[in-house]
């Protein structure tokens, strides 16, 4: 497997090779000072380019990077219910390689940078050729520390909660037993994440990263609470199901009743 200075001067050489490509930005956890290192981080990588349409038109050029086991276009797919096509005219290759290196890499027109592109605070600018990016601070983890709630949105969160868990049960009597769990893992699990994320906001001031979909709970929440919340993943049986319900009623209450009295 390459290591992460192979790819990077990868990155890096094909950036400079190509007078198109005016400067490169590493976003995400290989960007972030305080992320653990392991060989399963991504790259997340911006090119800054001039005439975008020429990468695109032939899309052998990405070979340069690696043997690939499958790459996704994000850009150029159509699944019904996502939304895919980049409103700021970037494009993206999302490549996974044969030695288990990704790089997500997104082509930015350098003539929408001041109108569209929006800095990370979790950006290290690794090359720039015309200085497009003067000011551009050290990367932290500001833009993804655990904001306070405001009134309205905690209510809306508790509101959606108890106004869903209702269809689980409604599966769950029917014996629909997939639908009660696309509803509890989806619309109810959301709310519930919500609450813990805020709890954890305010047990620690609110300067935690809660990471997507909470992989940084372990580590951030008490050991019990977190084992109590692992214990809400139930499986196919309908009886371990209306036991996840009931736990999760039970924790959202409690984490619900924190919040609302220290946020």
């Amino acid at each position: 497997m390459r290591d992460e200075k192979k790819m990077l001067e990868l990155i890096l050489d094909v950036a400079r090779r190509d007078e198109r490509i005016r400067a490169v930005i590493l976003n995400g956890s290989r960007a972030n000072p305080n992320a653990k290192k392991d060989s399963f981080q991504d790259y997340d990588v911006v090119y800054f380019v001039n005439l975008l349409e020429t990468f695109t038109e032939n899309h052998d050029w990405i070979d340069v990077f690696g043997e690939r086991i499958i790459l996704q276009m994000p850009d150029r797919m159509n699944l019904s219910g996502f939304e895919t096509a980049s409103e700021n005219h970037s494009f993206a290759y999302l490549m996974l390689f044969t030695d288990r290196n990704r790089i997500d890499l997104t082509l930015f027109p350098v003539e929408h940078i001041e109108k569209h592109f929006v800095s990370d605070s979790l950006s290290l600018l690794l090359l720039d050729k015309d200085d497009l990016f003067p000011a551009l601070p050290a990367a932290d983890e500001s833009d993804y520390l655990i904001q306070k709630p405001s009134e309205k949105e905690f209510l809306d969160v508790c509101n959606e909660f108890w106004w869903v868990m209702p269809y689980v049960a409604k599966g769950l009597r029917r014996n629909e037993i997939t639908y009660a769990k696309d509803m509890l893992e989806n619309p109810v699990r959301k709310m519930f994440m919500k609450i813990i994320e805020w709890q954890i906001g305010i047990e620690t001031n609110f300067a935690a990263n809660f990471g997507a979909s909470g992989k940084n709970l372990k580590r951030l929440a008490d050991p019990e609470l977190y084992q109590k919340i692992l214990a809400t993943y139930a499986d196919g049986s309908a009886e371990n199901i209306w036991k996840s319900v009931f736990l999760m009623i039970a924790i959202f209450d409690e984490s619900a009743r924190k919040t609302a009295s220290r946020a």
